[in-house]
């Protein structure tokens, strides 16, 4: 019997249908309907040994993968990042990653892969962050990476690479940190690299005596061309050349006299007038630190109208924030950062805020750039359209549960980029609502991270003053002053309570049936199985039981009262990613039973 063929109607109404659902929206199908993203990204699980399992929900008959823990992507649904470092993943890299052409952050640094670094690489146009570094990777750089005009962080460092240096890295105008250190490589080394480089630890390149060139910040090439050969002039002209040089100095003299008896009236009118920019502007050259911009005070004075209250966004420990526009449109939040004419000196203070900037992630406030005077310190990062998550969460109408979850995980995962994967290592010491930050789809920003760092460093006798907010801050920390990476997964705990119950820990207690702080509620309402009674009633019910008690769970165990039991950073996102919780609480729920049977048989004190 045979089948009629659709006719043009259902055709139309079937694409229309495609085009419409969600998870196909702008998924990269082939004819077959099968998603190119999703063979690639199979191609590369394929050649990767993965002993902690972080790809095991990786499926091949998906469409979509966005799903896939450490695949990032944009609203389109398109794949923009694959972010594994440390994960102790093995084996080769596909070279179908070539495939992946949206991907903007390739971070696979601190694994065990092997082989050649595929010259398919070169494909991803828009590439922006790619960070390979301490692996086991060999051969030469492909030359396709000058075909990356888009990357501004490229890190190699920490492998066995060989062969000539990278030539084509010079052409990469937009690139503003390289690392290629320790390795093999040889060769001459380029005219130009990126502001921020390092090549020590290649012995054919950088010799005993000249590894003081193979580091640091380039200096901005220079303009002048000299050449002797037009010192000299012809004999014919020489006459009128001196008749030329005796008027030209003659009318500077005079132009100079002008300007002398200008400068003096000047001076006098300013000295009538009120001072607005009342700090010293000294040494205020428009450059660049590493990768971020230093702003004159007065760009900065002009972008917030001279730091009027009403562009006040907010204020905290390290003064106050505000919004800024520049003549471009940019919108910008600047942090002026209090006490800043305390003892420090400019170096400590550069160097602070450098290893800032480095600290790139896609759950981390990016550090656009910085201000620094006499009597000042600011610094200047991409304005935030949402606001912070304490902000949010008092706003109409309420986060719902999935964007709740994806804050959750997106703040655990800028955390443990700070803990484990940074160098050097971040202690936050301020973990809280107000300082996760919401873009314009909602992820979280990590903000506020390496100030404590970068304030301590002025006075040696605070660097254990307690920094944090009340409710937020870990027993140890507030006894000893000492902080720790512990002292962030405490911080952790309190935030995850707070997006479960839409309260800061801060605002808890206004209810009638909140006794006491917030953590000792919700171990009481968790013990006596009352978890409903602890959801924002914003959500109406528009939650899943069972990841409400998950979430609970986690927060119990960041929260524990030794840092010891505290799980670390890398565990808590997995937990959160749905690996290894149970069998963590369980163990915690027995340590506590021995706990109570060891107290109760010591009796009374």
């Amino acid at each position: 019997m045979e089948v009629p063929s659709p006719s043009p109607p259902s055709l139309l109404l079937l694409l229309l249908f495609l085009i419409s659902s969600p998870s196909t929206s702008m998924a990269l199908l082939s004819p077959q309907g099968v998603n190119s993203e999703v063979q690639a990204l199979m191609a590369i699980k394929n050649l990767l040994k993965d002993p902690h399992g972080v790809l095991k929900n990786w499926d091949k008959d998906s469409v979509d993968p966005c799903s896939w823990t450490t695949v990032t992507c944009s609203p389109d649904k398109l794949v923009t990042g694959l972010e594994a470092p440390s994960q102790s993943l093995s084996g080769m890299l596909s070279p179908l990653i070539g495939n992946l052409t949206n991907l903007q952050n390739v971070l696979l640094q601190n694994n065990n892969i092997t082989g050649p670094i595929p010259a398919e690489i070169g494909k991803l146009s828009k590439l922006t962050t790619l960070d390979l570094s301490s692996n086991h990777l060999y051969g030469g750089i492909p030359t396709t990476v000058g075909h990356l005009e888009s990357l501004q962080y490229l890190r190699l460092n920490n492998n066995t690479l060989s062969g000539p240096f990278p030539s084509a890295s010079a052409n990469l105008s937009q690139l503003v940190f390289l690392d290629l250190s320790y390795n093999n490589l040889s060769g001459p080394i380029p005219g130009s690299l990126a502001r921020t480089f390092n090549i020590v630890g290649n012995p054919l390149i950088c010799g005993a005596n000249t590894e003081k060139d193979c580091y640091g910040t380039a200096p901005m090439p220079m303009s002048y061309n000299l050449n002797s050969s037009q010192g000299a002039l012809p004999p014919a002209k020489s006459k009128s050349h001196k008749f030329a040089i005796a008027f030209g100095s003659a009318t500077g003299c005079i132009s100079f006299l002008f300007l002398a008896v200008g400068f003096v009236f000047w001076w006098k009118h300013r000295r009538n007038r009120q001072i607005l920019f009342d700090v010293d502007d000294q040494h205020m050259e428009n450059v660049s630190l590493g990768n971020v911009k230093r702003f004159q005070f007065r760009e900065l004075q002009s972008a917030t109208d001279n730091f009027s209250s009403k562009n006040i966004l907010g204020k905290g420990g390290f003064g106050y924030v505000y919004r800024g526009q520049f003549p471009d449109g940019t919108l910008v939040a600047v942090k002026r950062l209090k006490d800043g004419n305390a003892a420090g000196g400019e170096a400590q203070f550069q160097t602070e805020v450098e290893m800032i900037s480095l600290a790139l992630h896609r759950n981390l406030l990016r550090l656009y750039g910085f201000c620094m005077t006499a009597t000042e310190r600011l610094l200047v990062y991409p304005y935030m359209s949402n606001g912070s998550v304490a902000s949010r969460l008092k706003a109409k109408p309420p986060l719902d549960w999935a964007t709740r979850k994806r804050i959750a995980l997106g703040a655990g995962r800028g955390l443990l980029y700070l803990h484990e994967q940074c160098d050097p290592k971040i202690i936050h010491r301020d973990v809280k609502a107000a300082n996760i930050l919401l873009d314009d789809f909602c992820e979280a920003i990590v903000g506020d991270f390496g100030l404590a760092k970068l304030l301590d460093h002025r006075d040696s006798h605070v660097t254990t003053a307690v920094r944090g907010t009340v409710g937020h801050i870990a027993p140890e920390y507030l006894s000893t002053g000492q902080s720790s990476d512990k002292t962030d997964v405490f911080g952790f705990g309190i935030l995850l309570l707070e997006l479960i119950t839409g309260q800061t820990a801060l605002e808890f207690g206004k209810a009638a049936n909140q006794k006491g702080a917030m953590l000792d509620w919700v171990k009481k309402m968790h013990q006596e199985k009352k978890l409903d009674v602890l959801v924002d009633k914003g959500l109406k019910g528009g939650y899943d039981r069972i990841e409400l008690e998950e979430m609970v769970q986690v927060a119990l165990l960041c929260t524990q009262y030794l840092p010891g039991h505290r799980p670390k950073m890398s565990e808590v996102v997995r937990m959160l990613e749905g690996d290894g919780l149970a069998e963590r609480w369980e163990a915690s729920q027995r340590a506590d039973s021995h706990k109570f049977k060891a107290v109760e048989l010591s009796g009374p004190r």
